[in-house]
């Protein structure tokens, strides 16, 4: 594990799970650098039962 992907380990919470269960999340990020926070948010959405989870980016660094 890299430090970035030790920075965002445990940082994000699902505030409405409900919200969460079988839908279809798009995650925005404004630059795509290691990818650990995006990968730390996808897998807790599919943790809480999201559907599918997709990533846009804007840019990469």
């Amino acid at each position: 594990m890299n430090g970035r992907e030790e920075n965002v380990k445990n940082v994000y919470k699902i505030q409405k799970m409900d919200r969460i269960i079988d839908k279809r999340v798009l995650l925005v990020d404004d630059i795509f650098t290691t990818g650990a926070t995006l990968n730390e948010c996808s897998k807790l959405l599919k943790q809480a039962g999201a559907e599918k989870v997709d990533i846009f980016t804007i840019a990469k660094d």
